[in-house]
């Protein structure tokens, strides 16, 4: 039986389809991309904004067609939209033989197996159900990197954030199947590890009583094979200096982090439930490009959140302009219900979010294309991930370059370089976000 998966949303999202992946690989299920040749298709919905649930419901309406005329045996909807909308699938959607919550995500087998044999069914656990854990995973980001999820779940309470309503209260991964999972993927090639959850930043004060990512990135550090580890989603209020400590001493550690911020007015960070100000922000910005000097940062931000005044808006242009982040998206607010701030006074109309989201992006391209041009003449590790077809270009990433959200640097060389290996190359031009580059043949120890 071959089975078309389709993975929405977030990379937490990807790390359980791996999983589900994994776990029907190992019943003897093989898989196709191509819709023609699946004899049944599950996809993992997201419903974290607007945009995204559109797209999941859209996905399932297009295979649920094909499933009606029969070109497939069966429809399974797993994720955060099946769990948030179980009800209204199942009345909408009749075209959907099984539905698999965010915590059920072990029970795969039995909901495929269950629907090719022409029975339907739903399958949900308790949210605050442990995160599964498993070793072995279906790598469907090319082999030479994959990202893993070391926490499940959310325990802050966001007004815009729909998250602990889908995923849960905050629960870590036990360091000891993290150290497993890491040693398996790098067996199977893996050399990058992009660590990731809700929050990354509180990985362990569920489990262990205090803050151990640094701890964590220690004994990932340690794992053969793995040559860089690269942070996501670190709320900068929980950022501790231990955690600097580590990020600069363990040159496994890229010198990298997201820190998603939303917002830089003090009243609308406070409508948004978020536990930090300002004056903090730029403090801990400050301090992080001191203790570690060639530090990429990361940040996202939220446009038109309710009640937010040209004033506010102005003060968040501000911030952004003088902080000058290496990398920034902006994602204009989308009204969530069963959310306080759904419910809030003054929403903002949608072109007035789009527009002010667009004036922040045409300042953050600015900054960007001036950073870029600054790199021009530095020598830097890059990962290699592929040709350019018929050219003697590669693409590839640094350490400033998380995939799928950051650019590349295009290193033109006629070496014989393979996906996944790291050579040093030197910065000679920039294009907008990607930089330009070629083979450095000195010696050079650093793998940033």
């Amino acid at each position: 039986m071959k089975l078309l998966f389709v993975s929405l949303g977030c990379d937490k999202n990807l790390v359980d389809t791996e999983m589900m992946m994994g776990m029907l690989q190992e019943k003897g299920y093989t898989f196709t991309d191509d819709a023609d040749e699946a004899d049944a298709a599950v996809v993992n919905t997201c419903c974290f904004i607007g945009d995204a649930k559109e797209e999941s419901i859209n996905t399932l309406i297009e295979l649920g067609e094909r499933r009606k005329a029969g070109e497939l045996k069966g429809l399974i909807a797993a994720g955060c939209l099946a769990q948030r909308y179980r009800d209204e699938i199942l009345r909408e959607l009749p075209e959907v033989d099984a539905l698999v919550g965010t915590s059920a995500i072990e029970e795969i087998v039995a909901a495929v197996e269950e629907t090719l044999s022409g029975r339907g069914g739903c399958h949900y656990r308790e949210l605050d159900a442990p995160p599964v854990s498993r070793r072995h995973r279906v790598v469907t980001t090319g082999g030479h990197y994959a990202y893993l999820k070391i926490a499940e779940g959310c325990g802050k309470r966001c007004t815009y954030c729909v998250i602990p309503k889908v995923r849960g209260n905050y629960r870590s991964v036990p360091m000891e199947e993290l150290e497993a999972q890491a040693r398996s993927l790098a067996e199977g090639g893996v050399r990058e590890l992009i660590l990731v959850a809700q929050e990354t930043t509180l990985y362990g004060v569920d489990l262990y009583g205090e803050k151990m990512l640094p701890e964590l990135l220690r004994r990932l550090a340690a794992v053969e094979g793995i040559v860089w580890l690269r942070l996501l989603y670190c709320y900068p209020e929980e950022i501790t200096e231990e955690l600097i400590d580590a990020m600069a001493a363990l040159p496994q550690v890229c010198h990298y982090l997201d820190i998603p911020i939303q917002h830089a007015s003090d009243r609308i960070l406070r409508q948004m439930g978020r536990q930090t100000d300002q004056e903090r922000l730029r403090r801990q910005i400050g301090h992080l490009k001191e203790r570690i000097p060639d530090i990429c940062l990361r940040t996202t931000l939220i446009s038109g959140f309710p009640g937010e005044t040209q004033e506010d808006f102005e003060e968040l242009y501000r911030f952004v302009n003088e902080m000058e982040f290496d990398r920034l998206g902006v994602f204009a607010y989308s009204r969530e219900e069963d959310t306080a701030a759904a419910r809030m006074p003054c929403q903002i109309g949608e072109e007035v979010k789009e527009q002010r989201r667009q004036e922040l992006m045409e300042l953050q391209q600015a900054i960007a294309f001036e950073k870029a041009e600054e790199m021009v003449g530095r020598v830097l590790t890059v990962m290699v991930e592929g040709r350019v077809a018929g050219e003697d270009v590669y693409v590839a990433r640094t350490y400033r370059d998380a995939p799928g959200v950051d650019g590349y640097l295009f290193l033109n060389t006629s070496a014989d370089l393979m996906t996944g290996d790291f050579v040093q190359a030197l910065v000679t031009g920039a294009n907008e976000y990607d930089l330009i580059g070629e083979m450095y043949h000195a010696q050079h120890e650093s793998t940033q």
